[in-house]
């Protein structure tokens, strides 16, 4: 029998129906509670090569080492990379039409060594560039996952 751990988060995945229960971990807890109650990033930086993990994991990868020094990165990063959809389809995590045009992108949040992937909203008449400097815009509304950042807009 499973034992609940009250402080971890869970994601659900809405109406959909699965024959699972997925627990994101005390640092993946801790990681979307602080975007969800403060609007805050958080990583964890490695003792040994000093990187910085956001999401923040456990171990470090290549030193194999484990991580507990909490840092706030962020809020604002550098688009690494993006591509623009421009044909509607339903966002599996919302289950709603995601209006097109829009952005799905790479950001390198400040202090970060590591990559976020989410959306990016498309400036009036495009004008995207690797590069550019973005900033989250937050839900109105949070829940404790990622999409309590609505998207990354340009600064």
């Amino acid at each position: 029998m499973a034992v609940k751990n009250p402080n971890l988060l869970t994601i659900s995945s809405g109406e959909a129906q699965q024959p699972f229960h997925y627990s994101i971990g005390l640092y993946g807890s801790r990681f979307l509670e602080e975007l969800k109650s403060r609007g805050r990033f958080f990583g964890v930086r490695c003792a040994s090569c000093r990187n910085v993990y956001v999401p923040p994991r456990f171990i470090c990868g290549p030193c194999f080492k484990g991580m507990d020094e909490w840092v706030e990165v962020g809020p604002e990063g550098t688009l690494t990379t993006f591509t623009v959809i421009r044909f509607a389809f339903l966002d599996p995590e919302t289950g709603l039409k995601r209006p097109v045009p829009y952005g799905y992108g790479v950001v390198r949040l400040d202090g970060a060594d590591t990559n976020l992937l989410h959306f990016v909203k498309i400036p009036e008449g495009g004008g995207l560039r690797v590069g550019d400097r973005v900033a989250p815009v937050f839900a109105q509304i949070r829940r404790g996952n990622l999409q309590d950042i609505a998207h990354f807009e340009k600064i």
